[in-house]
């Protein structure tokens, strides 16, 4: 199977590079177009709230926008934060995404972690896991244009159908994000997509899980975001590049501490180097992996690096980041696109 290359679009609007939002979405939402036109698989969105530089709240909307400005590109979440909302409501507009994409739609669903998106409009982050087996129960069902009654601790349903149905069958791809063994084991049981932020070994376990299951891995598609830039020179790389990468870094490192997940969390902004330190070591790690920034060359070797760790169907790249001005990001894709890409077709 040919890798699929995608690229990740936050829609983050920082202080340091502040435009007008209007300038913002038509930008990007030009961008997504573009990147259709230059051979892009797909266009992920990605979801967090009451973020003061925008990180896009609402995801389905920017989704129907770019099926009408796209023909051939599969659009997906990476992903929705599904203890937040209304499955029903979810699936209601996932399939109206569906159809106006002429079944091009992908939908992502993830636990969440920042505290604040929880707390501060009255759910328990306690509650995050077991809202999420029954959201995509739930989704899954409603998807697959079934009558739905369902008795739930969060969800209470009696014969509901939703009407348009989505186009896709038996119903649109799911995917699930996970890190934690148990979350993983449950998206190999739902028969999910397994979606990846961290190192390429956590797709042995989703694999395993799924051969537990009584699944063939080679079903089921694996998608893995790595951050990227690429520029004609090494240097210029990682001067366009580094202000970005830290914003984005220190950002999560932040909310990774305040949520306290897993060990090591509360000090995960520890030790980060400041953008000079970045520039001159030509190298930074987010999510504990290098971002992949230099010259086609050099990006194209991290690439088969990454592949030769693990099973990899999706790549899902961080090329629109925060603050970067939309030239640089389109010159990026172009030669992303013209001298990385064609490497990996076959």
């Amino acid at each position: 199977m040919n890798l699929r290359f995608g690229i990740l679009w936050p829609f983050r609007n920082p202080e340091f590079n502040r435009v007008p939002w209007t300038d913002l979405y038509r930008t990007h939402l030009d961008l997504i177009a573009e990147s259709e036109a230059m051979g892009y698989d797909n266009a992920w969105l990605t979801e967090h709230h009451f973020v003061d530089d925008g990180y896009s709240p609402s995801l389905l909307p920017i989704a129907a926008a770019v099926s009408q400005r796209t023909t051939r590109i599969r659009i997906g979440t990476f992903l929705v934060l599904l203890p937040l909302h209304n499955p029903i409501r979810l699936a209601e507009d996932t399939a109206t995404v569906d159809v106006m994409s002429n079944g091009r739609f992908d939908l992502g669903v993830g636990l969440g972690y920042r505290v604040k998106e929880f707390d501060d409009q009255g759910i328990s982050s306690a509650t995050r896991g077991a809202r999420l087996r029954e959201g995509v129960e739930v989704i899954q069902r409603l998807l697959s244009d079934e009558v739905v009654t369902y008795d739930g601790k969060y969800n209470q349903l009696k014969e509901i159908q939703i009407v348009p149905p989505g186009l896709q069958k038996p119903h649109v791809p799911i995917w699930i994000g996970a890190i934690a063994p148990k979350a993983i084991e449950r998206a190999a049981k739902m028969g999910c997509h397994f979606q990846v932020v961290g190192p390429p070994d956590l797709v042995e376990h989703y694999d395993s899980c799924l051969e537990a299951a009584g699944r063939n891995p080679q079903d089921y598609s694996t998608a893995q975001l790595r951050w990227v830039h690429v520029a004609p020179s090494r240097e210029q790389a990682w001067e366009t590049a580094a202000q970005s990468l830290h914003y984005t870094a220190s950002r999560y490192a932040e909310w990774f501490a305040e949520a306290n997940d897993k060990p090591g969390d509360a000090e995960a902004g520890l030790g980060i180097p400041s953008v000079d330190e970045i520039i001159r070591s030509q190298s930074f790690d987010v999510f504990g992996e290098p971002a992949m920034v230099g010259t086609p060359a050099d990006v194209r070797d991290m690439i088969s690096d990454y592949m030769k760790r693990g099973r990899v169907t999706h790549l899902v790249m961080g090329m629109a980041l925060s603050g970067l001005a939309p030239h640089h990001i389109r010159n990026s894709m172009e030669m992303f696109a013209k001298d990385v890409m064609p490497h990996f077709r076959k």
